[in-house]
């Protein structure tokens, strides 16, 4: 084999075989439907309150609410839950689920922690902070998002794909928080 032809078979290895074939998709989505609400005042102020109460709060901390919120999945009583599905903020993320008639599965706000701050229904845990959701946002900056790959969601049953971005106070511009956005994946082909 010639030398340029091993160099261009390196260089393929090296290279994700397939790109997410719903980047282009999930990006017009992101411009045309999320963006428009993404920074409503009410979703700001919510995740303002909520970064007010969590500064302090250290690892130990935020993994006994995300314990606490998963046994409380599914069962009769949620302290721990309810306020994050029961609130203004979360109100408003229905509408938008509502409003998407069946495009969108769920939405779910972070604070800069990475705990839940409001969600349009119950998800299967508290604190986003390890996932890429996000890390690829909020710990990135103002401009930053992030495009999940389809997978099936626990929460919602069906094949979605995440679009998440970082949420900014408008005063400042400084990262706050984040959302993240499930869209049905069938619905972006």
């Amino acid at each position: 084999m010639k030398r340029t032809t091993i160099a261009f078979l390196v260089a393929l290895a090296a290279t994700p075989a397939v790109a997410n074939e719903y980047e282009p998709a999930m990006a017009t989505f992101l411009e045309s439907n999320i963006r428009s609400w993404a920074h409503d005042p009410l979703l700001v102020a919510a995740i303002k309150a909520q970064n007010e109460a969590t500064a302090g709060y250290d690892q130990a901390t935020i993994d006994q609410m995300d314990t606490t919120w998963r046994a409380e999945v599914g069962a009769a009583s949620t302290p721990t839950i309810t306020p994050v599905i029961e609130n203004a903020a979360a109100d408003f993320l229905r509408m938008q689920v509502e409003k998407s008639a069946g495009q969108i599965t769920e939405v779910v706000i972070m604070d800069s922690v990475g705990l839940n701050v409001a969600a349009s229904g119950v998800n299967s845990d508290m604190w986003q902070g390890d996932e890429a959701k996000y890390q690829d946002t909020f710990s990135v900056g103002p401009d930053a998002y992030h495009f999940s790959e389809v997978e099936l969601d626990d929460s919602t049953r069906t094949y979605q794909v995440q679009i998440s971005m970082t949420i900014v106070d408008p005063d400042t511009g400084a990262s706050i928080g984040a959302l993240t956005v499930g869209v049905d994946a069938e619905t972006l082909e």
